[in-house]
């Protein structure tokens, strides 16, 4: 027989499950007036299950909405080549803590050492705490942006940007970008500035963004607002894709 002190402590997990699937509390007050205990531990059931799908529903919509271009996880990634601030530990990574906290990170490093497959773990993960994620090559997020400008739909794909808590730009600087697409992309820059998360991926100095931007002050303005709440990961080492390549030559 389930003791007084447990029903009530269900009847409160029940109220806190209507709660969260925007329910009344008329099936709480229900409880307390005719059902019995194992009609009170099947209601709590079905709400918890009900629950759990609609969070596995939502989580599989933000995943397809995020646009990765392939499916990486943090599980089994290669930490030793990756060298962070002191400012950073890996569970701010592994937990998205810095995504909470609107930080940034800036993941410099030679080409096929891991950014990218880091980059989409960390939104990967995000997905799976709720949080909505986008991701763009920054040439494909330029072309776009350029697109929209000419169809007067600018404002509207900017609104979906806005929209994330995490935004990643992937290869930034592998690509020149002329003077217009500069401008549209510091206005996401600038835009994203404390309110959401950036990650990028770069192989390219800072002392080198004026080059691929056509416009030193304009890199230098993107630098300040991308340092000033964020953190630049170092990538070291041997490409990954070379090192495995030689493998199976051999």
């Amino acid at each position: 027989m389930m003791a007084a002190k447990e029903r009530e402590a269900l009847r409160d997990e029940i109220s806190a499950l209507c709660k969260r699937l925007i329910l009344s509390q008329r099936a709480v007050e229900l409880c307390a007036q005719e059902a019995t205990p194992r009609q009170e531990e099947f209601l709590h059931r079905v709400l918890s299950e009900e629950v759990e799908n609609r969070e596995r529903s939502r989580r599989t919509r933000l995943m397809n909405r995020a646009g990765f271009p392939v499916y990486k996880t943090l599980e089994g990634y290669e930490r030793h080549g990756v060298k962070l601030p002191a400012s950073l530990e890996w569970s701010d990574l592994t937990d998205a803590l810095f995504v909470r906290a609107k930080r940034n990170l800036v993941l410099y490093g030679p080409v096929g050492t891991g950014k990218t497959h880091l980059a989409t773990a960390l939104g990967v993960r995000a997905c799976e705490l709720g949080m909505a994620v986008r991701f763009f090559t920054v040439a494909d997020l330029v072309m776009r942006l350029s697109e929209a400008k000419k169809a007067g739909t600018l404002e509207r794909l900017s609104k979906d940007i806005s929209r994330a808590d995490l935004l990643i730009l992937d290869e930034w600087g592998y690509v020149p970008v002329d003077r217009e697409g500069s401008q549209l992309l510091f206005r996401v820059i600038a835009d994203s500035y404390e309110s959401r998360s950036l990650v990028i991926t770069t192989n390219l100095e800072f002392s080198k963004w004026g080059s691929v931007f056509t416009d030193d002050q304009m890199a230098a303005a993107m630098i300040d607002r991308l340092a000033h709440h964020g953190h630049l990961l170092l990538f070291e080492g041997e490409s990954y894709r070379m090192k495995h390549a030689l493998m199976k030559q051999r």
